[in-house]
This record gives structure tokens, C-alpha cells and sequence, in this order.
């Protein structure tokens, strides 16, 4: 007699999982899973059959290709995470008894962690980092002009880190004389440039006063920031070493004030 298959065992419900089993699964907080998803790459999907997907239900629901789950199980984010979060909570805790020394000495040794092994592994190729390229450079170049603010997301580093990469890669399209095409519009200058036969398409706002609107996720947009700066970083040190250019480059701040 042959074995009876178990229900929603194969097919698209084996195929897709929802949200909510993927925190469940990996042990994350919602926050943080937004942020691996937009910083590994991987976006909701739509299945051909939402019940069939969801195991029968007819519930609303975000749905997730569930391989793109398990490989977020050997991230190595997913420990850096939780050791920022034990972190916060043991520097919480000495605020609260008012250990200033002991909260100054934690602060020194806060865990960081880098992006560097997430863009080569999207972008095996220097091609597909040229292709991906537009919107990592109207990221930058918009939050190169934005106020510093808590409520933007933005600090004086990386404000200062987006208009230094903004001006390296500006730097590289003028020596390469790569700029083909400039279009002036309401939401400021479009520049189009041809790198190694791929067309980069970029906008850049004008030098007026910004009004931040309030309905922007700016947690969101940080964490593309984040992402996009790790990937302009390395585009622009292989332009500039690629032409034969010290990098960085030496900038000097007096004219750029």
C-alpha cells in the first residue's frame, strides 16, 4: 500500500511562505527582517494561487519564496544583529543605573558590521553593479543634499560619506568624459553617462532648502542608504584604480565649501 501524502507538503504552498511563518521560522523581529530582506535582495512575491499558497486559507497575507527564506538561515547578518540588540539592551541597562562609565566603555565597543560580502555576492560581476547602479546613485545623491536630522535617519558621517562618494564618482565622469546626456526638470537635473558601455541614468537636486515630508519611512530608506553606499564604495575604487587614479581621491573641502 503506498504511503499517503501529507497535505501541503508540495506544490506552491511548499513553493511560497507568508511573513509570518518566516518569522517564526527565523527568530526575528519584524524590523529586522525588513532590513535583511532589503539588504539580501529578496522582495514579496505574488503566487499564481493565494489559497493554495497560504494552505487553504483565504487571509490576506505577504507571500515569500521559501528558499530565499532558508538562505537567510546562514546569513551571517542574523548573528551581528542579535549581538546589537544584546547590546542595546546591557547599555539600556546601565543607563538606567546611571553607570556613565560603564555605558561610555560599552558605547566604545559597540559591534559593527559590514556589507561587503552581500554586494559581491549580488553583483558577481562588475557589469550587473554598472546596471544596478541608478538607483544607488539617486540615493546618494539625495541624502547628499537632505538637512541632518534624527527624524531623517541621517547623521553627520554619512551625510559626509554621500557627498564625498557623489563627488568621487563625478570626479571619474569628467576624466572619463563619460557624460552624454543632461536634462533640466522640476525635480532637478537629470545626467546620463556611458561607463563601459552601460548607460547610467542618475538625478541630482538642486542646492535649495528641502522640505522633509512626514510620510516617508525613512528607516526604510536608511537601510537602502546603507546598502547603496557599501556598493558605490567599490564601484567607484574599481573606476578610479581601472583608470589609473590614486583612490580616494584627495578632496579639498575649502572648494567644495
Amino acid at each position: 500500500m503506498a504511503k499517503l501524502k501529507k497535505k501541503y507538503t508540495e506544490g506552491a504552498s511548499r513553493m511560497y511562505t507568508t511573513r509570518n511563518r518566516a518569522l517564526k521560522k527565523l527568530q526575528v523581529s519584524l524590523q529586522d527582517f525588513r532590513r535583511l530582506c532589503i539588504l539580501k535582495g529578496i522582495y514579496p512575491v505574488e503566487p499564481r494561487s493565494r489559497k493554495q499558497a497560504n494552505r487553504g486559507s483565504t487571509k490576506l497575507t505577504t507571500f515569500y519564496y521559501s528558499r530565499d527564506i532558508q538562505l537567510l538561515l546562514s546569513e551571517p547578518l542574523m548573528q551581528r544583529f542579535r549581538e546589537h540588540k544584546t547590546f542595546l539592551r546591557k547599555l539600556q541597562h546601565a543607563l538606567a543605573k546611571d553607570d556613565l562609565t560603564r555605558a561610555r566603555a560599552m558605547d566604545r565597543q559597540r559591534p559593527t558590521y559590514t556589507l561587503n560580502h552581500l554586494v559581491l555576492e549580488r553583483y558577481p560581476q562588475f557589469g550587473d553593479a554598472l546596471a544596478d547602479l541608478d538607483d544607488a546613485l539617486c540615493m546618494v545623491f539625495l541624502f547628499a543634499t537632505m538637512p541632518v536630522g534624527a527624524e531623517q535617519q541621517l547623521s553627520q558621517d554619512v551625510a559626509a560619506e554621500c557627498r564625498a562618494l557623489a563627488a568621487e564618482f563625478q570626479h571619474y565622469v569628467v576624466h572619463a568624459r563619460a557624460l552624454r546626456k543632461v536634462f533640466l526638470s522640476i525635480k532637478g537635473i537629470y545626467y546620463q553617462a556611458e561607463i563601459q558601455g552601460t548607460p547610467v541614468t542618475w538625478i541630482v537636486p538642486y542646492q535649495f532648502s528641502q522640505r522633509v515630508p512626514d510620510d516617508v519611512d525613512f528607516k526604510v530608506m536608511a537601510t537602502f542608504l546603507q546598502f547603496y553606499r557599501t556598493l558605490l564604495r567599490f564601484v567607484n575604487f574599481r573606476l578610479f584604480t581601472g583608470a589609473n587614479l590614486a583612490y580616494p581621491p584627495a578632496l579639498d573641502a575649502a572648494m567644495d565649501d
